[in-house]
């Protein structure tokens, strides 16, 4: 009896053991994803902006680099004007253009971590400043990474800063309209607005998944000035995580507008 007993112990065990190692490997990239969000939100504003537009810039540039591999066949093919060519301002203009948006995996790189890092730091500085994400900041940010692309492409031609401006203002409206779109067509149900704060904390904290726990204890927006860590006990009854219990409660600390509701 002893014997079978070892036996079942010795099937059981790899069956414990056994675990998905692509679902572990997702666990460990959430577990350093909510770490690195958890201290990025401890940094003063030019430390997270810093960081946010070097990861996002990285990230352009790969992304960048990619499509010019696609375009590089074009970019070679596209004939090179003569060097005493008479070319018009506007002739050559285009041209210069056409070589920004066709250039090789190089010139992509350099202008999608451009657009990408620029956009994103501009983003994440209105945040901290503003406390919340709307369309004039998405607007502003566009702005920013659309002039700054213009120059740094080399698509401005002859007049730099007017075209630079001109970019701006057209990623601008293009990031309005479909920030607003995106908007409209993600309307929570009627009774999800009165988690909008809350969904906004949790997402930015990588924790979306406890949302539902919020809902479970009526934990609304209009709570979360009450929730202090004398009262996190709210958290605990939801059954809400220590180490995500933390982290929602340090960035409820140090969210200026909620700490002027609490007064």
């Amino acid at each position: 009896m002893g014997e079978g007993k070892q036996g079942a112990m010795v099937v059981e065990m790899p069956n414990s053991s056994n675990q998905n190692p692509i679902a572990q490997l997702q666990n460990k990239f959430k577990e350093l994803e909510i770490g690195f969000k958890g201290w990025l939100s401890k940094q003063s504003i030019p430390v997270e902006a810093a960081v946010v537009t070097a990861t996002s810039g990285l990230q352009g540039a790969a992304i960048g680099g990619f499509m010019g591999t696609l375009t590089q066949d074009v970019s070679s093919s596209m004939p090179t004007p003569p060097a005493g060519a008479n070319l018009n301002p506007q002739a050559m203009a285009s041209f210069q253009q056409a070589q920004a948006l066709a250039g090789g995996p190089l010139v992509q790189a350099r202008n999608f971590a451009v657009m990408t890092g620029v956009n994103a730091g501009i983003s994440c500085v209105l945040k901290r400043i503003r406390g919340k994400e709307d369309v004039q900041s998405s607007m502003a940010a566009a702005f920013g990474s659309g002039a700054l692309f213009s120059l740094v492409s080399g698509m401005g031609g002859p007049n730099p800063v007017p075209n630079a401006l001109t970019s701006g203002i057209f990623f601008a409206l293009v990031q309005g309209g479909l920030f607003e779109l995106g908007r409209k067509f993600s309307q929570p149900p009627a009774e999800d607005t009165h988690y909008v704060r809350t969904r906004s904390l949790l997402s930015s904290l990588g924790l979306q998944n406890y949302e539902k726990n919020f809902k479970k204890g009526l934990l609304t927006d209009t709570t979360l000035p009450l929730l202090t860590d004398r009262q996190d006990i709210a958290l605990r009854d939801v059954r809400i995580p220590p180490g995500p219990r933390l982290l929602i409660l340090d960035h409820i600390q140090r969210d200026p507008e909620l700490r002027k509701k609490r007064g």
